[in-house]
């Protein structure tokens, strides 16, 4: 018995399978299965519709406004880092222009005190060439002085000797007298 009930069972879903075929369509299509596909697809999608909501939206917006946030305190950050770029950039110049003033100063003050030692390094060197220049014409004058005795002398000593060659003599009187004359013009 038990056989027959599943050649039975089976004959019934074979003419089921044949019926399907035997129609020809889809059986999506089918009229009779509508209201059970259209209450599974509401199901579907109310449950889609509540794991969206409650789950998956939640936790994109969570993250959105974490990236929000994070993009508004990272732009606030840089305006503020900005700011303080500026200000330092300031402040730069600032102390720049200080220290090129100061050192025009110092440049100006050094400048002041080499002149200074310089115009008392010239005086004191004009100081020594006017000492060198009065002991050297000092020591010409005497030069001069002896030049003209020695050259009195050199010129009574060659009038003697060429007096004595000439043959004659000559007494030291007259070749005094004869040298003074010629030197004095």
């Amino acid at each position: 018995m038990a056989t027959e009930a599943q050649d039975a069972g089976a004959v019934t879903h074979a003419a089921a399978g044949h019926e399907a075929a035997a129609s020809g369509g889809m059986p999506q299509l089918d009229i009779t299965t509508w209201p059970n596909q259209i209450f599974w697809l509401l199901v579907t999608l109310v449950a889609i519709y509540l794991i969206l909501t409650r789950v998956a939206l939640p936790r994109i917006s969570a993250v959105l406004a974490e990236r929000r946030g994070t993009i508004t305190n990272d732009l606030a950050a840089a305006e503020e880092l900005k700011q303080k770029a500026t200000e330092a950039e300031a402040a730069y110049n600032k102390a720049l222009a200080t220290a090129r003033t100061e050192a025009a100063k110092i440049v100006a003050a050094a400048r002041a005190e080499i002149e200074a030692d310089l115009a008392k390094a010239t005086a004191k060197a004009d100081a020594d060439i006017e000492a060198k220049t009065a002991v050297s014409e000092q020591r010409i004058a005497e030069i001069r002085a002896n030049s003209i005795e020695s050259v009195t002398e050199v010129a009574k000593d060659t009038a003697k000797e060429l007096v004595s060659a000439l043959g004659g003599a000559a007494d030291a009187r007259s070749i005094t007298a004869a040298v003074s004359a010629r030197l004095k013009g």
